[in-house]
């Protein structure tokens, strides 16, 4: 689930104390980042013609239950869903509801399960019989532009590293960020410092450090990088009405390459 952005200034201006866990506390927040990614894994195995956004959120909280965790989003600042279900045009946190899936639809699907007192948050996109090639090369997009960050997100970096990482993989492709929803930290809440806009110079912001988690997630357009907040308060579209992808992790920075949790 994603953090409301900063706007143009980015990971540049940011004055955060961002927190640092201990290794007791990763090895929670690893339990919790295993469960979330066996949810999103099975809840994207049943996104398929037919099926409501609903199913799958039901499916999702009975899941997270019979593993001993809680859904993190449920009631959070009073969003009524167990998962976020996000279709074609909805960015991100789409409600579940009685819409059914159709041929040629991309679902996104956004989990976040509490366990043991952490919280793994985590999102892949799904195609059902997508046979636009430039929705295909969106969402492919998206999961490369994840894994750059990725890769970026290392010890010793700047965090504005991983913004610039993100923001290059998807524009050098030809598709826009959003800017006005970012990633963020993530542990015991779920939304720590600090926040993580998926564009930006590099070279900016607090320094990475050994034992910072940070829930990455690019979220990119097919058209235009504008969104807006329909009238629930919580669904995000973007402005044109045309499809946008999102992927996220849960990583914990180390001396080396980054640990993904949510894996």
């Amino acid at each position: 689930m994603e953090q409301a952005g900063q706007g143009a200034g980015g990971a540049e201006n940011q004055v955060v104390m961002i927190g640092i866990k201990s290794a007791a506390d990763l090895d929670a927040m690893r339990e919790s980042g295993r469960l979330a990614a066996r949810v999103r894994d099975a809840v994207a195995a049943k996104v398929g013609p037919g099926v409501t956004t609903l199913e799958l959120s039901e499916f999702a909280g009975e899941m997270i239950r019979e593993l001993g965790g809680e859904s993190a989003f449920l009631g959070y600042h009073g969003y009524p869903g167990i998962i976020c279900t996000s279709v074609n045009e909805v960015v991100v946190h789409g409600i579940p509801d009685q819409r059914r899936i159709a041929i040629g639809d991309i679902v996104s699907i956004d989990v976040g399960v509490r366990y043991g007192g952490f919280i793994g948050d985590t999102a892949t996109t799904v195609m059902v019989g997508v046979t636009d090639p430039e929705v295909v090369r969106m969402v492919n997009t998206t999961r490369k532009a994840l894994e750059a960050g990725i890769a970026a997100a290392r010890a010793g970096q700047r965090l504005s590293d991983i913004s610039h990482a993100i923001e290059r993989e998807a524009v050098a492709a030809g598709f826009s960020v959003v800017r006005e929803f970012v990633g963020h930290g993530v542990g015991q809440k779920m939304h720590e410092d600090p926040q993580i806009p998926n564009f930006g110079p590099p070279g900016r912001g607090p320094l990475l450090k050994p034992g910072m988690t940070l829930a990455l997630e690019p979220m990119v357009n097919l058209g235009g990088p504008e969104v807006q907040v329909m009238g629930d308060g919580w669904t995000v579209v973007t402005k044109d009405l045309r499809p946008s992808a999102h992927f996220e992790h849960t990583v914990a920075i180390r001396e080396g390459a980054a640990e993904v949790l949510t894996v």
